[in-house]
């Protein structure tokens, strides 16, 4: 009996190392990263032009040594923890990891034991308890890959996923140091605005007495006001922009809406002018064209996509072939009987085995449409990656050009505040010789404080290039 017994489980095991041995092909088109065609170099800031490849690129830069403020790093790192976009993409990867062991899972036989005790007397005083252990193991044979394809499908998906992580980290830091510098500009102006209400302030006592001496007029004194009238106005304006993106900023640290700490100012008047708190260099680095492909998360998420797309017209084929399952079934059962005083023992041993197959014959088109479906999933897969590289250039291109002219902008701005403080000097001057009206001062003035605001916003614009640059290029997340 135990002979018997050992005899089915030996080929039962040999049944199921055989079919391992066979299920070696796959059906479905092995995956091949598509040929792209991609621009020798990236479109540079002159449009007419394309700037040389480089070997080093900006984005090669960790984002602690792109952004040099110890307080937005200290957001940054704040946000990484943080973040409730970051935590679900998290959770999305490990979910995905886990989805790829169920899928797996299919691919192995599967076992289960049945335990069974049981017992009790008969009318003739006769006693037995008898335990049985069966087992059953179930396999199907992967002899077309459609296992295996599914599980080539669940792995791209999770490198995706993790991709999409990756996609989630670099959209954060960019916003995060975006929303700063921009609560840093919004600083400036209020600044300066402030500083403008101060000096017009005066210039009205000023005027002030000067009419109370008869050396001006009321008009001279109305005119005065009208710039500190403006100044008073964008004030609140101002604050509200700032306590707006103060909750912005709190919002991508997973916080609730306060205050923000800032670190260094944006931006400083001295006697000479103005003084930057960091001097940005006029270019910066691309890197070479064909490194963005693997630089670029959202472009790794695509391909994946792709590969996963590939596997599934894999799994779609095998449907068209024969299923075939093994089943192993076996089991003993111990016990004894008590009649008369005397005890008898009772072991049995069973086992059986089994092989089963089914063909689809007629399914209404359902299988030859589920290929279809696969294969038109996997032309959009190879589209939205093929899209995905063409908007990742164009945005690389869209930041080294807006980058380059923030840049220049901003200086030619910095030469405007100079002559426009010059002519505030030259015609308060002539106003006291009795050369210049107050409304030749008045209109300096007035210019002045439109050119530093406009100076700030400017100063913020090349920050916010060099924001846009870095996460084009695929820097920031690692």
């Amino acid at each position: 009996m135990r002979n018997r017994q050992t005899n089915v489980i030996v080929n039962v095991i040999l049944v199921l190392l055989a079919a391992l041995v066979i299920s070696g092909c796959a059906v479905g088109p092995n995956y091949h990263r598509p040929a792209v065609q991609t621009p020798p170099a990236f479109r540079g800031p002159d449009q007419s032009q394309q700037t040389e490849p480089q070997t080093a690129s900006f984005a090669d830069l960790p984002w602690w040594q792109v952004f040099h403020d110890p307080q937005l790093q200290e957001l940054i790192r704040t946000a990484l923890k943080q973040n409730y976009d970051v935590q679900l993409a998290v959770e999305r990867v490990n979910a995905a990891r886990a989805q790829v062991g169920i899928t797996r899972s299919n691919e192995f036989p599967q076992v289960s034991l049945n335990p069974n005790f049981s017992g009790g007397k008969t009318d003739e005083n006769i006693k037995s308890n008898v335990f049985q252990l069966a087992g059953d193991v179930i396999f199907q044979v992967d002899l077309f890959g459609r296992y295996r394809r599914e599980t080539e499908a669940a792995r791209a998906r999770l490198l995706g996923t993790r991709d999409a992580q990756q996609t989630v980290i670099l959209t954060l830091v960019g916003d995060v140091a975006s929303d700063y510098f921009l609560l840093r500009d919004l600083d400036l102006q209020l600044q300066i605005t402030k500083e403008t209400v101060r000096t017009q302030e005066d210039s009205v006592k000023l005027t002030e007495l000067r009419l109370q001496h008869g050396v001006a007029t009321t008009l001279d004194v109305l005119q005065a006001r009208q710039v500190l009238d403006v100044a008073n106005a964008q004030i609140p304006d101002l604050e509200r922009q700032i306590g707006q993106t103060e909750d912005a900023i709190n919002i991508l640290l997973g916080k609730y809406p306060d205050n923000v700490p800032r670190g260094m100012p944006l931006g400083i008047e001295t006697a000479g002018g103005w003084t930057w708190s960091e001097t940005l260099p006029p270019q910066l680095p691309a890197g070479l064209p064909s490194e963005l492909l693997e630089r670029r998360p959202d472009i790794r998420e695509a391909e994946q996509n792709l590969v996963a797309a590939n596997a599934n017209i894999g799994v779609a084929k095998a449907m068209f072939f024969p299923q075939i399952s093994l089943l192993g079934s076996g089991g003993a059962a111990f016990g004894h009987s008590q009649f008369a005083g005397s005890y008898i023992g009772a072991p049995l041993g069973v086992g059986t085995y089994a092989a089963s197959a089914t063909q689809p014959i007629f399914e209404g088109g359902a299988l030859r449409n589920n290929l279809r479906y696969a294969k038109s999933e996997q032309r959009q897969a190879l589209i939205g990656y093929q899209q995905t590289i063409q908007h990742a250039f164009g945005d690389v291109s869209d930041a080294l050009i807006g980058y380059d002219k923030y840049h220049a902008v901003r200086e030619r701005q910095e030469q405007s505040v100079k002559d426009l403080q010059e002519s505030v000097n030259v015609s308060l001057m002539r106003y006291r010789g009795g050369t210049a009206t107050y409304l030749d001062v008045l209109d300096s003035q007035r210019s002045l404080f439109t050119a530093e605001i406009t100076l700030a916003q400017a100063r913020n614009n090349e920050y916010q290039g060099l924001v846009q640059l870095y996460k084009a290029l695929g820097g920031g997340w690692n």
